[in-house]
């Protein structure tokens, strides 16, 4: 199964504790996340269900390409990994 991790940032504001969860695409897998935490929904995705703009999604490393349908695929052993993506100067 794939697991969700969330960055320590993240988690200061939600607890959203990484979890394993079913799913073939990262939408799939981040909707079985947030089930069991539905406040994280919020930090993550806009009232679309599109990746909020300073959010980062990964799976095993490299940046998820489709941040509106969240349609990339997920290996069963992936490593879904989110965070607050760092702007200004």
């Amino acid at each position: 199964m794939p697991r969700v991790t969330f960055t320590p940032n993240l988690r200061r504001h939600v607890d959203c504790p990484p979890s394993e969860v079913e799913g073939a695409t990262v939408r799939e897998a981040l909707e079985a996340a947030f089930a069991d935490n539905p406040r994280a929904r919020g930090y993550v995705l806009d009232d679309q269900g599109a990746v909020r703009k300073h959010v980062m999604v990964f799976v095993d490393g490299d940046v998820v390409q489709d941040r509106v349908g969240l349609s990339d695929a997920v290996a069963p052993g992936a490593e879904i990994y989110i965070m607050q993506a760092l702007s200004g100067g």
